[in-house]
């Protein structure tokens, strides 16, 4: 499927008009044209792809528009983006069905990525803590990082605790001004049945008082008030947690095949 997308996709390129991208080596002088014709339409202060819930620390910078909308994007792939963001506390579940998830996803051959809490925390925000204001800033690259995969086409799996209300919140609002699809999933266990679990041994840490603001034990968890999908971990297996969010994503428009291809 995807091989029959890329040719898909190249052939729509062929297609595009003449004041987007010329049919042969375009100039710079041309490319430049087609991006100040879509900011004509498109002025910075307007443009869903430049709006931000925050304000950048920089002052010299200028939204670079892509050659592409959404639409234009989406009707060339076929290839639809979401951010389905896992909510839920440490033991949950949101790992492990976010990983079923992703393969069930380019199993039928859709593009799909997983983004889990602590394997972002090796990389894009390795200086991040645990601390309040920690956790809302790294809430905030998230989300970021999530809508340019899901603007790009990518069913994208965020894992993470994600204690607060209003950060959640704040990543819905990045998406919904750029018109992107973002799905509130609440992988919800009582806090005795995540504690059981344990797999990292944390809660027994922060029982012992040897790991600090830890969600559940000494940090509160703020539970979503209309997510628009709950997983219950402790009722149904991971399998069926992962198929309740291949027929959510259905239900949202994605494109996704009842059985692998």
């Amino acid at each position: 499927m995807f091989a029959r997308r890329a040719a898909s996709f190249a052939t729509s390129l062929r297609r595009l008009p003449a004041a987007a991208v010329s049919p042969v080596s375009p100039s710079f002088g041309q490319v430049a044209a087609a991006l100040a014709s879509r900011r004509a339409v498109f002025p910075r202060e307007a443009s869903p792809r430049a709006s931000s819930i925050s304000t950048p620390k920089s002052e010299n910078i200028v939204w670079s528009d892509s050659l592409l909308s959404t639409e234009e994007r989406l009707a060339m792939t076929g290839c639809k983006g979401a951010t389905l963001w896992l909510t839920g506390l440490s033991g949950s579940g949101k790992s492990t069905v976010s990983s079923v998830l992703e393969k069930k996803l380019i199993e039928r051959g859709v593009l799909a990525y997983r983004l889990d809490g602590d394997n972002v925390r090796m990389g894009l925000n390795k200086d991040m803590g645990f601390s309040k204001a920690d956790r809302v800033e790294n809430i905030r690259r998230i989300a970021e990082v999530s809508k340019l995969f899901t603007d790009c086409g990518i069913v994208t799996l965020t894992s993470f605790i994600s204690p607060y209300r209003e950060d959640r919140d704040r990543a819905r609002e990045i998406f919904e001004k750029d018109g992107l699809l973002f799905m509130e999933v609440h992988v919800d266990v009582p806090l005795d049945v995540a504690e059981s679990r344990d797999p990292k041994g944390l809660y027994k840490k922060a029982r012992s008082g040897a790991l600090k603001n830890f969600t559940g034990i000494d940090d509160p968890y703020e539970a979503p008030l209309k997510p628009e999908l709950v997983l219950k971990t402790h009722d149904f297996s991971v399998d069926e947690c992962a198929d309740q969010a291949l027929e959510a994503l259905r239900k949202c428009g994605v494109s996704i095949p009842e059985n692998p291809v």
